[in-house]
């Protein structure tokens, strides 16, 4: 297993930008990433538009070990991603033979021109399982191409996930009862000892908020985040640590 894999998300779609479609395929895939050990490191919202796609997708590819995109891969005009894809590496749409013969199988032989659009994918795709889901996920080089509908692409994203995992992160939370001003010299005492150490800190707000702020404290080095995670509660005041996990 890798100890790090990086990755891009690109969100695909007029409707996230314009506010009439919440996106929660981001917040998932962040979580998701992380668990398997990989490290989500850019998302980016684009439109439905083939040079937009174009442009982001080539750039996230150079730049990060894996890219997912998310929406634009149904049989509708607004449809644009594979075109966008491909047209990011320099590539032809093309009709996948096996894929326009699951089309035809589930259309008892007779499917909508529309429905055929779906098996058009850029030169050279390669198909990946897609667990649950039975249509396979595209790969073109080191992108994946998952749906927009959340309970696809989350379905999708968990049947790559043998191919997405890295060495695990570990992580402990400080939560505090007094204010990130008082505590912000400890931790940058912290990390003056500790600058590989990835160090978070998250204050709430309200009176009833059950902590004012939590600590993450997160490493690929077990023993490093172990020693840093000793050496900050040692050096925070007693009496502001609410809990630690």
């Amino acid at each position: 297993m890798t100890q790090e894999r990086t990755c891009a998300l690109v969100v695909i779609g007029n409707e996230i930008l314009s506010g009439k479609v919440r996106d929660s395929n981001a917040y998932f895939a962040a979580r998701e990433l992380r668990a398997l050990g990989a490290s989500l490191s850019r998302i980016a919202v684009v439109a439905d538009e083939v040079d937009a796609i174009a442009q982001e997708v080539a750039a996230c590819a150079r730049l990060f070990d894996v890219v997912l995109t998310s929406g634009g891969v149904g049989p509708t005009p607004d449809d644009v991603t594979m075109a966008g894809v491909a047209r990011a590496f320099g590539r032809r749409l093309e009709r996948h033979p096996e894929l326009e013969e699951r089309i035809r199988r589930r259309a008892h032989g007779s499917p909508l021109p529309a429905s055929l659009r779906m098996a058009e994918v850029p030169q050279g795709a390669i198909l990946n399982a897609g667990g649950e889901i039975g249509f396979p996920t595209v790969q073109v080089e080191n992108v994946f191409i998952l749906p927009g509908v959340p309970q696809l692409f989350e379905a999708k994203l968990r049947a790559l996930s043998p191919r997405l995992a890295a060495a695990p992160y570990f992580c402990r939370t400080i939560y505090l009862a007094v204010s990130e001003s008082l505590i912000a010299p400890h931790l940058d005492d912290c990390l003056r000892r500790f600058p590989a150490l990835m160090l978070g800190s998250y204050p709430t707000m309200g009176d009833d908020a059950p902590y004012r702020v939590k600590l993450t404290l997160e490493s690929k080095d077990q023993a490093m985040m172990a020693a840093a995670f000793d050496y900050l509660v040692e050096l925070l005041p007693a009496a502001a640590i609410i809990r630690t996990e």
